[in-house]
């Protein structure tokens, strides 16, 4: 099973040789065969220079650039279009993910054939090293509602840190978020749908370069709206868009 790590990235020099060499090392010591498709995101740094050279040295490291539209969204889904796996994660280019968890949540998936692993920072097991407090608690509550409201029994949503069989992606296109919001489009997509998800805990580490690119203001109408059209489609869609499952005939 081939996997697929898709990774945004805008204005990522810094980040980017020690979050892609540690995770090719990790993949490669565990022997998944994989392929790390980087979107730059229209960089105004060296980000692409950056990429041309790492390409050198890591020989399953594929990168395009996206010249737009750009933002966090954009970027995610010119990467889920391009991916060539069975399965794709999504991953941040500032190592706040762990790889180590990244070949737990494959393993979830080899076991278990699931359409998706989602991660968890919050269930036991789960850790956030450094998370900025008023982020934290916004990230507590806006969870919670989606609990409440959709009825997903899972605490982390807005956790971008996820992996999906490719049928599961081309089930829940097209996609609608050009921002940040997609971390909670796919996931909440596929549960309204119907696709299969284990939960796996994980660690997510402040980043040590750059600054975040996520800014809470510009995003809470637009997570909001996310949330409203999958309760939307759950509630009014009759099930046009569930999984369809492997049965002979129609």
């Amino acid at each position: 099973m081939k996997l697929s790590v898709v990774i945004p990235a805008y204005n990522e020099e810094e980040s980017l040789p020690e979050t892609l060499r540690t995770l090719h090392t990790t993949l490669n010591r565990h022997g998944i065969d994989h392929e790390i498709v980087v979107t730059n995101d229209n960089s105004k740094d060296r980000t692409e220079q950056v990429l041309q050279e790492l390409q050198r040295e890591i020989p399953t490291l594929i990168y395009y650039t996206n010249k737009g539209p750009n933002g966090f969204g954009y970027a995610v889904r010119y990467g889920l279009e391009r991916f060539t796996g069975d399965c794709v994660a999504v991953m941040m280019a500032d190592l706040s993910d762990d790889p180590e968890d990244l070949v737990r949540f494959y393993r979830k998936m080899q076991e278990t054939n699931v359409d998706a692993v989602f991660g968890s920072r919050f269930s036991k097991g789960g850790k956030v090293v450094d998370y900025p407090k008023l982020k934290l608690l916004i990230n507590r509550v806006a969870n919670l509602i989606i609990r409440v409201m959709t009825g997903i029994k899972y605490n982390d949503t807005t956790n971008a840190f996820k992996l999906y069989k490719r049928e599961t992606i081309e089930g829940i296109k097209p996609f609608l978020s050009p921002h940040f919001n997609l971390t909670v489009e796919i996931p909440l997509k596929a549960y309204v749908r119907g696709y299969t998800f284990a939960i796996v805990p994980n660690s997510w580490t402040n980043r040590k370069y750059g600054e975040s690119k996520l800014k809470i203001k510009e995003m809470g109408s637009r997570y909001f709206f996310i949330l409203l059209y999958c309760l939307i489609e759950k509630w009014l869609s009759r099930g046009d868009y569930l999984k369809r499952q492997n049965t002979s005939g129609h």
